[in-house]
Protein backbone atom coordinates (compact mmCIF):
# COMPACT_ATOMS: atom_id res chain seq x y z
CA UNK A 1 0.00 0.00 0.00
CA UNK A 2 1.03 3.76 -1.26
CA UNK A 3 0.12 6.60 0.96
CA UNK A 4 0.43 10.09 0.54
CA UNK A 5 -1.38 13.24 1.51
CA UNK A 6 -0.91 14.77 -2.25
CA UNK A 7 -2.89 13.33 -4.79
CA UNK A 8 -0.61 14.30 -7.69
CA UNK A 9 2.53 12.28 -5.45
CA UNK A 10 0.15 9.18 -5.69
CA UNK A 11 -0.28 9.28 -8.99
CA UNK A 12 3.24 9.66 -9.84
CA UNK A 13 3.77 6.47 -7.93
CA UNK A 14 1.13 4.88 -10.01
CA UNK A 15 2.97 5.56 -13.35
CA UNK A 16 6.16 4.76 -11.84
CA UNK A 17 4.90 1.55 -9.71
CA UNK A 18 2.15 0.44 -11.75
CA UNK A 19 -1.16 -0.98 -10.52
CA UNK A 20 -0.58 -4.47 -10.32
CA UNK A 21 1.31 -4.43 -7.19
CA UNK A 22 0.15 -1.76 -4.92
CA UNK A 23 -2.91 0.04 -3.51
CA UNK A 24 -3.05 3.52 -3.72
CA UNK A 25 -4.52 5.83 -0.57
CA UNK A 26 -5.20 9.64 -0.73
CA UNK A 27 -4.96 10.49 3.09
CA UNK A 28 -4.32 13.08 5.82
CA UNK A 29 -2.25 11.58 8.42
CA UNK A 30 -3.60 13.81 10.62
CA UNK A 31 -6.71 12.06 10.62
CA UNK A 32 -8.53 8.60 10.74
CA UNK A 33 -6.88 6.59 7.54
CA UNK A 34 -10.03 4.46 6.81
CA UNK A 35 -8.06 1.73 6.01
CA UNK A 36 -10.07 -1.53 6.50
CA UNK A 37 -7.72 -4.15 6.24
CA UNK A 38 -4.46 -4.02 9.10
CA UNK A 39 -1.00 -3.82 7.60
CA UNK A 40 1.75 -5.79 8.51
CA UNK A 41 3.90 -2.80 8.77
CA UNK A 42 4.50 0.81 8.20
CA UNK A 43 7.35 2.55 6.73
CA UNK A 44 8.23 6.06 6.70
CA UNK A 45 10.92 8.44 4.94
CA UNK A 46 11.05 11.86 5.47
CA UNK A 47 7.41 12.73 5.98
CA UNK A 48 6.31 12.57 9.67
CA UNK A 49 8.40 16.66 10.26
CA UNK A 50 5.63 17.61 7.19
CA UNK A 51 2.27 16.60 9.74
CA UNK A 52 1.73 19.09 12.54
CA UNK A 53 0.40 16.83 14.95
CA UNK A 54 1.94 13.79 16.17
CA UNK A 55 0.15 12.82 18.70
CA UNK A 56 -2.84 12.03 15.66
CA UNK A 57 -0.07 10.76 13.73
CA UNK A 58 0.91 7.89 15.77
CA UNK A 59 -2.96 7.69 17.45
CA UNK A 60 -4.12 6.85 13.06
CA UNK A 61 -1.09 4.95 12.46
CA UNK A 62 -1.45 1.97 15.29
CA UNK A 63 -5.21 1.96 14.51
CA UNK A 64 -4.25 0.64 10.38
CA UNK A 65 -1.35 -1.43 12.20
CA UNK A 66 -2.29 -5.43 12.85
CA UNK A 67 -0.91 -5.96 16.66
CA UNK A 68 2.95 -6.77 16.25
CA UNK A 69 3.42 -4.23 13.23
CA UNK A 70 6.18 -2.50 13.18
CA UNK A 71 6.82 1.20 12.46
CA UNK A 72 9.97 2.13 11.03
CA UNK A 73 10.36 5.24 10.40
CA UNK A 74 13.00 8.74 9.76
CA UNK A 75 12.13 12.00 9.10
CA UNK A 76 13.77 15.61 10.13
CA UNK A 77 13.90 16.01 14.20
CA UNK A 78 14.72 18.22 16.74
CA UNK A 79 17.61 21.19 15.51
CA UNK A 80 17.16 20.13 11.39
CA UNK A 81 18.14 22.34 9.09
CA UNK A 82 18.77 24.95 12.07
CA UNK A 83 21.24 27.31 9.90
CA UNK A 84 18.28 27.85 7.55
CA UNK A 85 15.78 28.45 10.22
CA UNK A 86 18.37 30.88 11.95
CA UNK A 87 18.83 32.91 8.26
CA UNK A 88 15.40 33.09 8.21
CA UNK A 89 14.47 34.62 12.16
CA UNK A 90 17.55 37.01 11.01
CA UNK A 91 15.21 37.90 7.77
CA UNK A 92 12.04 38.44 9.62
CA UNK A 93 11.08 34.76 8.52
CA UNK A 94 10.37 31.70 10.14
CA UNK A 95 9.05 28.10 9.45
CA UNK A 96 6.44 27.91 12.34
CA UNK A 97 3.73 26.02 11.42
CA UNK A 98 5.50 24.70 8.64
CA UNK A 99 7.24 21.48 9.56
CA UNK A 100 7.17 19.63 13.10
CA UNK A 101 10.63 18.70 14.11
CA UNK A 102 10.39 16.75 16.96
CA UNK A 103 12.96 15.29 19.54
CA UNK A 104 13.26 11.41 20.93
CA UNK A 105 11.61 11.89 24.35
CA UNK A 106 8.63 13.53 22.80
CA UNK A 107 8.30 11.19 19.87
CA UNK A 108 8.92 8.44 22.59
CA UNK A 109 6.05 9.37 24.89
CA UNK A 110 3.72 10.05 21.95
CA UNK A 111 4.01 6.48 20.71
CA UNK A 112 3.86 4.64 23.81
CA UNK A 113 0.55 6.84 24.72
CA UNK A 114 -0.44 5.71 21.13
CA UNK A 115 -0.02 2.14 21.80
CA UNK A 116 3.25 1.46 20.47
CA UNK A 117 5.86 -0.83 22.70
CA UNK A 118 9.54 -1.90 22.17
CA UNK A 119 9.70 2.02 21.06
CA UNK A 120 13.22 3.35 20.11
CA UNK A 121 13.92 6.92 19.41
CA UNK A 122 17.33 8.58 18.58
CA UNK A 123 18.44 11.48 16.57
CA UNK A 124 21.78 11.49 14.30
CA UNK A 125 23.50 14.84 12.51
CA UNK A 126 23.57 14.31 8.62
CA UNK A 127 25.02 17.32 7.76
CA UNK A 128 25.01 16.75 3.39
CA UNK A 129 27.84 19.34 1.65
CA UNK A 130 25.85 21.30 -1.30
CA UNK A 131 28.51 22.02 -4.15
CA UNK A 132 28.37 26.00 -3.97
CA UNK A 133 26.73 26.27 -7.63
CA UNK A 134 23.55 24.26 -6.73
CA UNK A 135 22.78 25.52 -2.98
CA UNK A 136 20.29 27.94 -4.11
CA UNK A 137 18.24 25.49 -6.29
CA UNK A 138 18.63 23.16 -3.80
CA UNK A 139 17.23 25.83 -1.18
CA UNK A 140 14.44 26.75 -3.64
CA UNK A 141 13.33 23.38 -4.14
CA UNK A 142 13.84 21.08 -1.04
CA UNK A 143 14.25 23.61 2.09
CA UNK A 144 12.55 26.27 0.99
CA UNK A 145 9.86 25.17 -1.60
CA UNK A 146 6.85 25.37 0.80
CA UNK A 147 8.09 28.91 2.06
CA UNK A 148 8.77 30.37 -1.50
CA UNK A 149 5.27 29.06 -3.21
CA UNK A 150 3.52 32.07 -4.81
CA UNK A 151 6.61 34.17 -5.24
CA UNK A 152 7.34 35.59 -8.09
CA UNK A 153 10.30 34.60 -9.54
CA UNK A 154 12.33 37.87 -9.17
CA UNK A 155 11.12 37.74 -5.51
CA UNK A 156 11.78 33.89 -4.90
CA UNK A 157 15.40 34.13 -6.19
CA UNK A 158 16.21 37.42 -4.18
CA UNK A 159 15.12 35.39 -1.21
CA UNK A 160 16.48 32.58 -1.44
CA UNK A 161 19.85 33.82 -2.73
CA UNK A 162 19.65 36.21 0.70
CA UNK A 163 18.82 33.03 2.90
CA UNK A 164 22.52 30.79 0.99
CA UNK A 165 24.22 34.35 1.81
CA UNK A 166 22.91 33.82 5.71
CA UNK A 167 24.13 30.21 6.13
CA UNK A 168 27.70 29.96 7.71
CA UNK A 169 28.75 26.88 4.79
CA UNK A 170 27.19 25.32 1.80
CA UNK A 171 26.08 22.58 4.15
CA UNK A 172 22.21 21.42 4.96
CA UNK A 173 22.75 20.55 8.32
CA UNK A 174 19.88 18.02 8.86
CA UNK A 175 19.05 16.16 12.05
CA UNK A 176 16.86 13.16 11.36
CA UNK A 177 14.86 11.21 14.05
CA UNK A 178 15.01 7.25 13.88
CA UNK A 179 11.95 5.58 14.78
CA UNK A 180 11.34 1.92 15.28
CA UNK A 181 8.53 0.29 17.32
CA UNK A 182 6.05 -2.19 17.55
CA UNK A 183 2.14 -1.70 17.84
CA UNK A 184 1.22 -3.45 20.99
CA UNK A 185 -1.90 -6.15 21.72
CA UNK A 186 -4.04 -3.24 22.82
CA UNK A 187 -4.59 0.09 21.00
CA UNK A 188 -5.32 3.26 22.97
CA UNK A 189 -8.85 4.59 22.01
Amino acid sequence: MALDGSSAMIERARERLGDDRFTYVVADLQEPLGIDEPVDAVLSTATFHWVLDHDALFRNLAQVMRPGAQLAAQCGGQGNIASIERALRDMGEDFAGRKHYAGPERTRERLEAAGFTDVQTWLHDEPSPIPADDLERYLETICLGDHVVGMRDDERAAFVREVARRMPEPVIDYVRLNIRARRADLVAQ
